[in-house]
């Protein structure tokens, strides 16, 4: 497939060099998704709306006037402002759709067909394409066209039913994870629809993505048909598996098997558990699990979490801190794995794919301002428009 010329804003190199993606998203999802082929070498081109662009521009905290939230999910991107009711744009938008290897876009099912880029017209235009739909409901099924935010599907998902204390409502997970999660199996997705080899429509749901991730809840429901109850920071299956109070702050302890049972209760000065009934297996230990956190946290609260976590770390028991942000971000772990990059002289999140044969460099090209390569792009394709481009 041919492809636009060499990238008019140097991203990196990476195992994705030499791909074309053609990014109409805004907000989350589909930037996010975008984002990480960009950061693994892939020339993203992002088409945003004349005037204001992609909404998250708007979006706080901003820095010299320029927004964060939009500056970390669009890094290494080109930004071409077309508007697509116009006829001259809408060609170029055409002319990029027959380059381009990846198309990606995030509005309502039905928006793009309308403006005569829905999957068929696209493919139509380059039979080789991936072209990539991420929406709240996904493109079938009675829900399709309805509205969605992050919190309306994670609402409707059945994680908030699930999140928070047993005696407490349902709580909304701190972090957008039907957005994310909806950008990581686009993500996932679109490169096993080009490693297929052949043109197709990738169709991800939001909603889709996040019932995935209900894992042992949904299991639980589907086996016994019972709805799964709110059970904190405790574990549907396993125990102990479960923050538990220190002198100072709470720690994580999660004990998953008779070994690593036996190593805590040695750990802290408990053999008696060990021989206790109610505790002799995981299912035991889960059915009295509000018993078995009472002896723990017992122990616990004795000394502060610093203590206990070298005395854990020692056992091979798995454990660690509540983190705060600052303590998860500015951590020496995260600096070793170069999870916190410069963007255009803005410090954000890194690129957690780790490839040996590529460099993961700790610094990254900035998001674009709004048609900051405008008239490049538009040059470029108009030549190729031209008789004998």
């Amino acid at each position: 497939m041919s492809h636009v010329t060499a990238p008019l804003s140097g991203p990196l190199g990476g195992p994705l060099d030499g791909l074309l993606v053609v990014d109409f998203s805004r907000v989350l999802a589909g930037p996010f998704a975008t984002m990480m082929l960009a950061d693994l070498g892939a020339r993203v081109i992002k088409v945003e709306r004349p005037g204001t662009g992609d909404d998250s521009r708007s979006y706080g905290p901003f820095v010299a006037g320029e927004s964060l939230y939009f500056a970390r999910v669009n890094r290494g991107k080109e930004s071409v402002v077309l508007d697509l009711g116009d006829e001259g744009d809408l060609e170029l938008v055409r002319e990029l759709v027959r380059r381009a290897d990846v198309l990606v876009e995030n509005f309502r099912p039905g928006v793009m067909a309308r403006r005569g880029l829905g999957p068929e017209d696209c493919l139509a235009l380059n039979p080789d394409l991936v072209y990539c739909s991420i929406s709240g409901f996904g493109h079938s099924g009675p829900w399709s066209q309805r509205p969605a935010y992050d919190a309306v599907v994670q609402g409707m998902s059945g994680i908030m039913a699930i999140t928070g204390a047993e005696d407490g409502p349902p709580v909304k997970p701190g972090s957008p994870v039907a957005d994310l999660s909806a950008g990581l199996y686009a993500f996932g997705g679109i490169l096993a629809a080009l490693r297929g080899g052949r043109g197709t429509h990738l169709d991800v749901a939001m909603y889709d993505a996040t019932v995935s991730l209900l894992e042992g809840a949904a299991l639980a429901w589907l086996v016994t048909g019972e709805e799964p109850p709110r059970m904190g920071n405790a574990h549907y299956t396993i125990a102990p598996f479960d923050t538990f109070p220190c002198a100072d702050r709470e720690i994580t302890v999660c004990a998953a098997n008779d070994m690593l049972f036996g190593a805590l209760c040695s750990a802290l000065g408990l053999p008696g558990l060990l021989s206790d009934p109610r505790f002799a297996s995981n299912a035991l230990r889960h059915d009295h699990r509000d018993e078995l956190k009472a002896e723990i946290s017992a122990v616990l609260r004795t000394a502060n979490a610093t203590h206990w976590l070298a005395v854990l770390e020692a056992a091979g028991v798995p454990s660690g801190p509540i983190a705060s942000v600052e303590e998860a971000v500015g951590s020496e772990q995260s600096r070793a794995r170069r999870m916190v990059v410069d963007a255009g002289g803005l410090p954000v999140p890194g690129q957690p794919v780790k490839l040996s044969a590529w460099e993961d460099p700790a610094t990254r090209p900035a998001a674009p301002g709004l048609d900051e390569h405008g008239e490049a792009v538009r040059k470029e394709l108009r030549e190729r428009l031209s008789p004998g481009g």
